[in-house]
């Protein structure tokens, strides 16, 4: 397996460990001296950099949450004079203002660099071609991709995002082999491929990118079967760097995130306290070397655990397993808390099922009721009445079997919901309305 910097992914933990805390001690100085929302912070907690003599001390210093980047909306949270700053990006802003996140010349190498390490322990390579399906434009995902393809020496093929039977003719012509988009749009794209009658085999795709959005297990495989290729997983976020944080190798056992650059904890996202090695909490990341926008603490809101094992092909960094969902958006329904990932599980496992579903909360009175609307084959969909009514209940009993909590499952007909160009849209809360 080839690995980009082998000289960090494969550090022994004492000295990853070693390495981190004196980035951490450079970031606290310079956040403190230059960025006016942290130096308050920490006054009010009666902290200066120097209280931070190992990682263990990092549990004293505050988070930094969404809000607080809206709050100092938009450059409030730059840690060098904009003169410095050669990017921007920023979030979509769908709840509010966006927020803003700048780069130096030096923090898009590093980005580069990082997103360089993921695909390569994907498998990509100078020798292939990288057709990149994100939008761009002030999301993080496509410009990350597309530079970190560059620094591998790969050839880039910037398409954007939707367009799908363009994408199948430009894979087809330019003899695709990587391909860079959400989960749920490689499950787009594989749909209209079989419409369109053409067979993944003829392709020259190989290994798919993905990320953006929580993806299962078994949509992996759903992926991997319906486009003849390797899925692997990556995660990033705008606030932190966007992607390059973390990504798959080939063993599929976790994502590699790059300890040398961020600090990794898992907390309790109720209470806030840091949780031992193996427990399923909220990630929070810092960053070590960001020059123009470093992050202390930053709720990512992402469900996850670690894994400190190290791993088959020889990285020592930590793995964090596939986001399981949101601390903020998970579904709390009659006191239970369900992850749309979750659903998605029982629904693979049923035959029948399409990898398209989405979940509706409402609140009837003063109880919450769910129901999850699931696209089936079309020989299900127009089946005879007792037919279609026992496989309702199948799925029926298999949710409230592993959620705990029952829910209305309706079947609807293969393409009646909507199809996303980026994320899906799996949930549909009117308890909020």
């Amino acid at each position: 397996m080839q690995i980009w910097e082998p000289e960090y992914e494969c550090m022994p933990r004492e000295e990853i460990e070693q390495l981190q805390l004196e980035r951490l001690q450079a970031t606290l100085n310079r956040v403190y001296k230059n960025v006016t929302c942290y130096r308050t912070r920490f006054k009010e907690l009666g902290i200066v950099p120097e209280d931070v003599r190992s990682l263990a001390d990092l549990a004293k210093l505050p988070f930094t949450t969404k809000e607080d980047l809206r709050l100092n909306y938009p450059y409030g949270m730059f840690a060098v004079p904009l003169r410095e700053v050669v990017r921007i990006h920023s979030s979509s802003g769908t709840t509010g203002k966006p927020t803003v996140v700048g780069y130096t010349k030096h923090d898009l190498k590093v980005w580069s660099s990082l997103v360089a390490r993921f695909m390569t322990a994907a498998g990509v390579n100078s020798d292939d071609v990288v057709q990149i399906a994100f939008g761009y434009g002030l999301f993080t995902g496509a410009f990350g991709l597309h530079y970190g393809s560059e620094t591998i020496g790969a050839s880039v093929i910037p398409m954007g995002a939707g367009n799908t039977e363009k994408q199948i003719m430009i894979m087809q012509d330019y003899r695709t082999t990587a391909l860079v988009s959400t989960p749920s749009y490689a499950v787009t794209i594989a749909e209209r491929m079989e419409k369109m009658g053409i067979d993944p085999k003829g392709l020259t795709l190989k290994v798919g990118l993905f990320g953006g959005e929580p993806w299962s297990e078994a949509m992996r495989r759903e992926i991997e079967e319906r486009l003849g290729i390797t899925a692997t997983d990556n995660y990033g976020l705008s606030e932190v760097i966007g992607p390059g944080v973390a990504g798959e190798c080939l063993c599929k056992r976790g994502m590699h995130i790059s300890e040398d650059h961020f600090i990794a904890e898992i907390i309790d996202p109720d209470t806030g306290a840091v949780l031992p090695p193996g427990s399923v909490g909220e990630l929070v990341l810092t960053s070590l070397t960001k020059e123009a926008f470093p992050m202390v603490r930053y709720r990512t809101r992402d469900i996850t655990s670690l894994d400190y094992e190290k791993c088959e092909c020889g990285r020592t960094m930590v793995r964090m397993k596939k986001t399981m969902g949101r601390s903020d958006d998970m579904l709390i329904i009659k006191g239970v808390n369900v992850y749309p990932s979750q659903i998605e599980d029982v629904l693979f496992a049923i035959e029948g099922c399409q990898p398209h579903y989405q979940l509706v909360v409402d609140r009837k009175g003063a109880l919450d009721t769910l129901e999850i609307r699931i696209e089936v084959t079309e020989n299900i969909f127009f089946d005879e009445m007792k037919k279609q009514k026992a496989f309702l209940d199948k799925v029926e009993k298999k949710i409230d079997s592993v959620l705990g909590v029952g829910a209305v499952v309706k079947l609807v007909e293969p393409n009646s919901i909507p199809r996303a160009e980026g994320k899906a849209c799996r949930v549909i809360d009117n308890r909020k309305i």
